[in-house]
């Protein structure tokens, strides 16, 4: 993982976020580009950190697998492309198209596998109702129970983007805000005052990597400074 992540990374920049839309939002027999294709004003994953809500408008780098949607195109489609997804040939394709499209400039890496995510036992089944026993959605629910969920479609992503910005230097900010010297055993442990104080600069400059100078993070830029 470590290798994988240095590969999304450069310009000083060594971290990458995790994405997921657990399950992928798909209806049955739903056909890749029409799920897309409802989903381009913002992406259907969301961020993974226990960090606030935040969305993605823009990334650097990113590697993106999607498994269990590979429908092929379907028999009766007559008539001209209602979209570029639509245009393309394989399901491949309609992914990389639509990364290209939602983050023009990033170097972008995808993989569409046909094998689905396996939720069988002992899977913990947390799932909601409104899913088949494939994971696909449902208008309604069929019963009260999501025991039968077997597999699901997953999409999962890692990038690195501007969100980090956030995570990091918000980070920064709560390990400034305590009082590192009441905790005797962190420093027992081996750790120098000096380090600790290193570190946190460090983590600044790392969150620095990955502004852009478009975002809404002036604000905690100038409370980090105080």
């Amino acid at each position: 993982m470590l290798h994988f992540a240095d590969s999304l990374t450069f310009s000083g920049r060594k971290v990458v976020a995790a994405w997921a839309a657990l399950p992928f939002p798909a209806l049955p027999g739903s056909w890749l580009p029409d799920i897309l294709s409802a989903h381009q004003r913002d992406v259907p994953w969301k961020l993974l950190s226990s960090w606030k809500e935040q969305k993605v408008s823009c990334c650097f780098a990113q590697s993106v697998v999607l498994r269990g949607v590979c429908k092929e195109k379907p028999a009766s489609c007559p008539g001209q492309p209602r979209s570029p997804l639509h245009s393309c040939e394989s399901p491949e394709q309609v992914l990389q198209q639509y990364l290209h499209t939602q983050f023009p400039g990033a170097f972008s890496t995808s993989h569409v596998l046909r094998q689905p995510c396996d939720t069988r036992p002992p899977f913990p089944q947390f799932f909601s109702p409104l899913l088949t026993s494939r994971g696909f959605l449902l208008d309604k629910a069929q019963g009260s129970s999501s025991a039968g969920v077997e597999s699901i479609p997953v999409l999962a992503a890692l990038q690195s983007s501007p969100v980090l910005h956030s995570l990091l230097s918000g980070l920064c900010r709560d390990l400034r805000a305590r009082n590192v010297r009441r905790c005797s055993s962190f420093f027992t442990a081996g750790v120098e005052q000096d380090d600790f104080q290193e570190a946190l600069e460090e983590l600044k400059t790392l969150s620095q990597c990955y502004e852009t100078g478009f975002g809404a993070d002036g604000s905690e830029d100038e409370a980090d400074s105080d």
